[in-house]
């Protein structure tokens, strides 16, 4: 496994420690930051000490001017690697492309318990990708535009980055005010996101798992969760009018706690 300069940002727990620690995990085309707007100050308050992790090449990680060569088995070392540093019972919490990873993790070093957000299906992302593509032909070149330069986006890309990552009641100057925690991706991972119905994986732990997702999820619609949470035997919260991008969408609070209220009934 190779060591890199991996950046967290870390959220201390206010007040008397509950137990387990969590480590946040982004999806694709995000940074650590999208956790920090309001799921980790949300957690922290709750008593939670809170980690979330810029992946390599994304945030303030190393790799930025090597993205895509990173694919998903190496963002599965990065969160290993912070796993190290982190003393006692420990939660990871992943979202889309980041519950990916976390499935990997624990294939390899279990964790007292998981919370997948909006994940990845097991088949992978293509019949994802063929949908969007049907239905928001321009969105593409929209995502590129606006995960390049935030600053470039136009009333059309934030329109279009709202129908296919939020719900309608999110407002676009929190679109306009998230641009920045968001960046390109890599080539390597969305290939390995594409090809993922080909992949064997390892035997699957037993752990208390809780998937959840968006009832307005345009990109993996509330149906797919059910293939997820049969691999883990898991329970299935559907969030009322979220869309895909639930720690930043306007209906955050909902999830957070729904999540918030299953950790706590973990024994």
């Amino acid at each position: 496994m190779e060591t890199r300069r991996i950046h967290t940002l870390h959220r201390a727990a206010v007040g008397p420690a509950r137990s387990p620690q969590l480590l946040f995990v982004h999806g694709g085309y995000a940074t650590a930051g999208c956790w920090d707007v309001y799921f980790l100050p949300y957690f922290s308050r709750l008593g939670f000490d809170c980690r979330a992790v810029d992946l390599a090449g994304h945030g303030a990680s190393d790799g930025r001017d090597r993205l895509d060569s990173f694919g998903i088995d190496d963002y599965v070392d990065d969160v290993l690697q912070v796993m190290q540093g982190i003393a006692g019972p420990l939660m990871l919490i992943g979202h889309s492309m980041g519950s990916l990873v976390v499935e990997r993790v624990l294939e390899q070093k279990p964790t007292q318990a998981a919370i997948l957000m909006a994940p990845v299906p097991p088949g992978g992302i293509l019949g994802a990708t063929m949908n969007i593509a049907f239905r928001q032909p321009s969105f593409f070149g929209e995502q590129a535009r606006a995960t390049q330069d935030a600053s470039t986006a136009t009333p059309q890309t934030l329109q279009t980055i709202r129908d296919v990552y939020y719900s309608r009641e999110t407002k676009t100057d929190d679109l306009i005010r998230f641009g920045h925690l968001f960046q390109s991706e890599s080539r390597r991972a969305i290939i390995d996101l594409t090809m993922l119905a080909m992949r064997i994986g390892r035997r699957r732990p037993e752990l208390p798992v809780l998937v959840v997702g968006g009832e307005a999820d345009a990109v993996f619609q509330p149906n797919l969760l059910s293939f997820t949470a049969s691999r883990w035997r898991a329970e299935v919260e559907v969030i009322p009018g979220a869309g895909h991008t639930l720690m930043l969408d306007a209906h955050w609070q909902a999830a957070a706690a729904s999540i918030a209220d299953w950790i706590k009934r973990q024994p």
